[in-house]
């Protein structure tokens, strides 16, 4: 493709930040620099239609993370690291809620419910015997024993009676939380482009060259916030790992409400309205769900079925509306990659699959990562 000199002119002349990626990273940075910097020009290219990666495609959960999964996280983490991941997701929504307000991101408060299925008795022993212990090390952060023992069974299948509950925790809708956010920065003057895949990226005699398919263009700032797609571009230690995900059709007198949680948070599913959304299952076969491609598998699909139908709704008839996959940035750690590569080259990557809780946050410190002159 030729561009015009009024393409040239208006789209890619004299831009200031260029923020590759258009999930809720990329759209934060962008919002962040517009407001720190209004006479800039402030330029996002992302590769799909929408957001091509986890931000458009997760299971909408504003959560901060189970107890089986902040134990487990405590194996391979300080406690001071852990207490800090879940300060961050505790602040990363209070971000994305005060940015763009509950109203337009759909949040509803109904809580989250962590079930063990009756083969989990161990892991169930292990989250009660220190619930206490979890509860001391995140009560800085809450103000309140974050997680307690409810054994109310909201007539499950194959689970243990006794349920940790989180009332802190909640669910939004991700199509109006992105949609509101890409709103939001094209009213402050941010030029969004879509199917503009770059190729690659050169910092070169005091700015960077960005390479599309077609041509390229200079910037004087690129911030890479593509998180599981990001060695594309970068060097950078993380790997991709695809969530595969169900939606049902809507169904009859649906009575369950909340997010729910099992098996440190490698399965869980919600309400969508009157609709069951159940997603995950990468532990099943990690050595395949590690990759860039998306798509489902059968022993995935088959196992996320089973819990819709021996488990969540046992007693109801349900049809399977829809199936999607998401391809999150994961690594040893769960910390992000938040760096600059140089003076000019910035990322924002390696979310670890709580994009909905740290994104926000994650791309206003991208935008504030140093002062550009």
């Amino acid at each position: 493709m030729t561009l015009s000199y009024w393409e040239k002119k208006t789209w890619f002349s004299k831009i200031d930040f260029c923020i590759i990626g258009s999930g809720i990273v990329g759209l934060s940075c962008a919002l962040h620099l517009k407001n720190a910097h209004p006479a800039a020009k402030v330029i996002v290219l992302e590769r799909g239609i929408l957001p091509n990666g986890a931000s458009t495609k997760n299971a909408g959960f504003a959560c901060f993370g189970s107890v089986s999964e902040i134990l487990s996280d405590l194996k391979s983490h300080s406690e001071a690291e852990v207490f800090e991941l879940v300060k961050q997701r505790y602040k990363g929504l209070k971000v994305l809620r005060e940015t763009l307000g509950d109203d337009s991101i759909g949040y509803k408060n109904h809580g989250s419910f962590e079930l063990f299925l009756k083969q989990d008795r161990h892991l169930l022993e292990d989250c009660t015997s220190n619930l206490k212990y979890v509860n001391e090390l995140l009560h800085p952060i809450f103000k309140t024993n974050v997680f307690r023992v409810n054994k109310d069974n909201p007539n499950f299948g194959n689970i243990l009676n006794t349920i940790i509950e989180n009332p802190q925790e909640g669910q939004l809708d991700v199509g109006m939380m992105i949609q509101n956010l890409l709103q939001k920065v094209q009213s402050k003057g941010v030029m969004v482009l879509n199917n503009t895949e770059v190729t690659s990226i050169e910092s070169n005699n005091g700015a960077v060259a960005v390479r599309l398919k077609d041509f390229e263009f200079s910037a004087r700032h690129v911030f890479v916030a593509t998180n599981a797609f990001a060695k594309q571009l970068i060097e950078v230690e993380l790997e991709p790992a695809r969530n595969q995900v169900i939606i049902t059709k809507p169904i009859k007198d649906l009575v369950i409400k909340g997010t729910y949680h099992l098996n440190e948070g490698y399965l869980y599913f919600r309400n969508v309205g009157n609709r069951i959304l159940i997603g995950g299952g990468r532990h099943l076969s990690k050595s395949n769900e590690t990759t860039i491609n998306f798509g489902t598998t059968p022993t995935i699909q088959n196992t996320l079925e089973d819990i819709l139908k021996n488990v969540i709704l046992r007693h109801q008839d349900f049809e399977i509306g829809q199936r999607w996959s998401g391809i999150l940035g994961v690594g040893k750690k769960k910390k992000p990659i938040l760096r600059s590569l140089n003076n000019r080259i910035h990322c924002a990557v390696r979310l670890g699959g709580m994009g909905i809780a740290i994104g926000s946050d994650v791309g206003k410190r991208l935008a504030c990562l140093k002062n550009f002159g």
